[in-house]
């Protein structure tokens, strides 16, 4: 695969209608097969809902993050659904134990967090390690997502991939790397005026931070650190990129909708003024 063919395919994308881009996308895996695998994990798309028949049938997001083959891993019962065959199995990506301990912890924390700022929706947060070794403290990778939908087909997917790792500089120091995509999708339909509005789009936004962690503490007190601080910084970024959409998409909107009013009224206002001249042209001439 060419980096050519990666960006050209990329660059349809960006061009293409937002509310069919798993189409798209299928698409053009479909056209070029050898893009499969950047593609599918390059580009976000809007998360599909599972149920674990395991664990009360609890609902769980699944993503390209943990995916495997055509199967998707719970974050409550650590199974991938549909079930795997035992060769498949041996093979798929699972947490080592601490790191597993963690995500439960993280799970948790962020199940507290959509319930307080989202009022509802899912969540679901899976981790992995960046190193062969068991989870020690550091070096470990995962992703936090969020999704609200409401009854008229609108929807928000929030996607937050983050690494961490020991900083080279500064020791009990850890680098947070975190990449968030907001996925927005507004459908509103009044059938009784025969009438809709719809607003769809991405927002993608990188952050870096260190944060100090007492390393000497047990293993489950530094999870919880690592949680605590994951929790922090990916409510300051969702609070900014709330205020980015506002700007970005509702300012937008209204100003569009505010001069086609306004286009409209002058059209009307003119169309009028032509009439009025020529009643009281044919009153002049009686």
């Amino acid at each position: 695969m060419s980096d050519t063919q990666f960006d050209a395919a990329l660059d349809i994308l960006r061009r293409l209608n937002p509310t069919a881009l798993q189409e798209n996308l299928k698409n053009l895996i479909e056209l070029q097969p050898k893009l499969a695998q950047d593609l599918l994990s390059s580009v976000d798309v809007p998360l599909s809902i599972q149920k674990d028949p395991t664990h009360s049938h609890r609902e769980y997001l699944c993503c390209d993050y943990n995916r495997d083959i055509d199967s998707f891993r719970s974050p409550w019962s650590n199974t991938y659904f549909p079930e795997l065959s035992p060769e498949d199995l041996q093979d798929s990506p699972f947490p080592s134990a601490p790191l597993r301990e963690m995500e439960i912890l993280a799970n948790d924390s962020f199940d507290v967090y959509r319930d307080l700022y989202y009022e509802g929706g899912i969540s679901s947060v899976y981790l992995w390690d960046l190193n062969e070794e068991d989870f020690d403290g550091h070096d470990f990778a995962g992703v936090v997502l969020f999704k609200k939908t409401q009854s008229d087909h609108s929807n928000w997917d929030s996607i937050h991939v983050f690494e961490v790792t020991a900083s080279p500089s500064t020791p009990d120091s850890f680098d947070y790397k975190v990449t968030t995509t907001i996925i927005l999708h507004l459908d509103k339909t009044k059938n009784d005026q025969d009438s809709n509005m719809m607003l769809s789009g991405n927002l993608t936004r990188q952050t870096e931070k260190d944060v100090a962690v007492d390393m000497s503490r047990p293993l489950d007190v530094i999870s919880t650190s690592h949680v605590a601080n994951l929790g922090s910084l990916i409510e300051d970024i969702e609070s900014q990129m709330r205020n980015l959409l506002e700007t970005v998409y509702f300012e937008k909107t209204r100003d569009i909708f505010h001069q086609t009013k306004n286009a409209a009224i002058a059209s009307s206002a003119e169309v009028n003024k032509g009439a009025h001249a020529e009643i009281i042209k044919g009153l002049q001439s009686l």
